[in-house]
């Protein structure tokens, strides 16, 4: 099959598309052949040599496909079915992936919008489900308008919260489609969020580790309140709670996102698409920063 990979740290020029030995599934598992997969910041991390040391190196946690092998135990599923979820062994961009965690892919959705999903609704999931919001809550959410921060932002607003999400103002008409009060992000962040809430908020999450941990806890009232998934080195030198995979997945959303993409109440838009032949596009794209919604390679 065909697959993304790097043989060397570098710019994105190092990625190539190389011949790799055909996946298997083993217990619980299925293969899909793989019709889309999404791109994360943790790809172009990985490439640069921020995260895993080992060479050579596959890329991708997430795709979307078409199931065409199914290993024991794997229930409720069968060959042919339309499938999205996640790939453990970082190599779902390829033409074939092997899903550890899947659901069928919700009606509406095709596979490029599935293969959107995995990545930032088990990321904002966790952290609403961690950081006990409920009906009545007042969340602040730091870096609401991209893939994780907007989908935080339809789950804490579908549990009954008030969000109050900072973006930049060219974001702000979209926070307020998905429930949200938006507020211009950088100097003078406290008044302009005392402003929509003076008694400060409940809740706040860090999507976009800016640099603003110590703001939040002045706003919620302490670190006990604040949970960040983008700054470990602030979380460290604050107390606040640092939350990543190894803490528990929230896996249960894949099965329940459905419900409420066809009720109209969540959505994440695909930002742009490329060929997997262009991953290297696609990483300067995502690197640069600046992407409203996901960035998702065609397969197939």
């Amino acid at each position: 099959m065909k697959a993304a990979r790097f043989s060397r740290f570098g710019g994105p020029e190092v990625l190539e598309i190389v011949d790799l030995p055909d996946p298997h599934p083993g217990p619980g598992q299925v293969r899909i052949a793989v019709r889309a997969a999404g791109v994360n910041a943790s790809d172009w991390k990985k490439r640069r040599g921020l995260m895993d040391v080992e060479l050579p190196q596959t890329l991708g946690y997430e795709a979307a496909g078409v199931v065409d092998e199914v290993g024991e135990g794997a229930s409720d599923v069968a060959v042919g079915d339309r499938v999205f979820g996640f790939c453990l062994d970082g190599a779902a961009q390829a033409e074939l992936a092997v899903l550890s965690f899947y659901a069928p892919i919700p009606p509406s959705l095709d596979f490029a919008g599935a293969a959107a999903l995995p990545a930032a609704i088990e990321t904002a999931m966790r952290a609403v489900d961690q950081l006990g919001v409920k009906s009545g809550s007042t969340v602040l959410i730091n870096g609401a308008s991209g893939s994780v921060g907007s989908a935080a932002v339809q789950f804490a607003v579908a549990r009954g919260a008030r969000v109050i999400g900072t973006a930049s103002p060219a974001n702000h008409d979209y926070l307020s489609s998905l429930g949200a009060e938006p507020v211009a992000y950088g100097e003078d962040l406290v008044e302009r969020v005392r402003a929509l809430a003076p008694d400060g908020v409940d809740l706040a999450l860090d999507v976009a580790g800016s640099g603003v941990l110590p703001e939040l806890i002045g706003l919620a009232g302490g670190s006990e309140h604040i949970l960040t998934v983008a700054d470990f080195v602030g979380a460290q030198e604050h107390g606040v709670r640092f939350s990543r995979g190894d803490d528990g997945r929230a896996i249960h959303v894949l099965a329940e996102i459905g419900e409420l993409i066809e009720a109209g109440r969540f959505a994440l838009p695909v930002a742009q698409t490329f060929p997997l032949a262009e991953i290297a596009e696609a990483h300067r794209v995502s690197e640069d920063g600046h992407v409203r919604g996901k960035l998702v390679l065609l397969v197939g």
